[in-house]
C-alpha cells in the first residue's frame, strides 16, 4: 500500500471543506474537453474521486462513472451527496484490463511517490480500452514535499510527465498549463493533459 497515511488523514478531516472549495454548478473546461472526447455511455474510472462531483457530472452526461478514493471520508461524502457508488481503493488496487473508455485522474496522482508514477500510468493504460481517453492533472515544479496541511506531493515538469505518458503508450491530445489556489491557500502552477491510449 503506497498511499500516504498523513495525506489520507488530511482528506478525511477536510472532506467537506474540500468539497465546498471546489464546488461548481457544471463541468469545468477540462471536464468538458474530457466529456467531448469520450464515446457515448462510456465507463469511466474516476481515480481519486474526492467528493464525487466529476462523477456526478459524468453520470448526468450519460456516462457510467466508477468513482474510487483512498479517503474513507471522501467516499462517504461522495455517496451521501451524489449516491454515486463511490468505493474505497488506492492506486495500487488498479488491476483492470481494457475495462474503461476513460480515466479521470484530476489532481490525485500528484500524491503518489515519484518512483510509483511510471507503474501507475502503465496500469491506467492497461485498464483503458484501445483508444481510451486519459485526463491527468498534476502540479508542476520539481521534487517532492508536503504542503502546509501535511499532504505529500510529487511535482513534475511538463517534459517529465509527457515522457512518462509516451513511455506508457499514450498519445498526447492536448495540454494546458495554469495556476490555481487549492485547499492549502497557495497559488500553485499545474498542468492538465489529455491523452489517448
Amino acid at each position: 500500500m503506497s498511499h500516504d497515511d498523513r495525506t489520507i488523514a488530511v482528506y478525511d478531516a477536510k472532506a467537506a471543506d474540500y468539497a465546498d472549495h471546489f464546488a461548481s454548478a457544471g463541468p469545468d473546461p477540462h471536464l468538458q474537453a474530457f466529456l467531448a472526447a469520450l464515446p457515448s455511455s462510456s465507463r469511466v474510472l474516476d481515480m481519486g474521486c474526492g467528493p464525487g462531483q466529476a462523477s456526478a457530472f459524468l453520470r448526468t452526461a450519460g456516462h457510467r462513472p466508477d468513482p474510487v478514493d483512498a479517503s474513507p471520508a471522501m467516499v462517504t461524502l461522495a455517496n451521501d451527496r451524489h449516491a454515486i457508488g463511490a468505493r474505497l481503493a488506492s492506486f495500487d488496487d488498479l488491476d483492470a484490463l481494457a475495462r474503461y473508455d476513460g480515466v479521470w485522474a484530476n489532481f490525485s496522482l500528484l500524491h503518489a511517490p515519484r518512483a510509483d508514477l511510471p507503474r501507475y500510468i502503465a496500469a491506467i493504460h492497461k485498464a483503458l480500452k484501445p483508444q481510451g481517453i486519459f485526463h491527468l492533472a498534476l502540479k508542476t515544479s520539481t521534487g517532492e514535499g508536503r504542503d502546509r496541511l501535511d499532504r505529500h506531493y510529487t511535482f513534475v515538469t511538463r517534459h517529465e510527465i509527457t515522457d512518462l505518458l509516451a513511455s506508457a503508450g499514450f498519445s498526447l491530445l492536448a495540454t494546458h498549463e495554469g495556476e490555481e489556489r487549492g485547499l492549502a491557500g497557495t497559488l500553485d502552477p499545474f498542468i492538465v493533459l489529455l491523452a489517448r491510449a
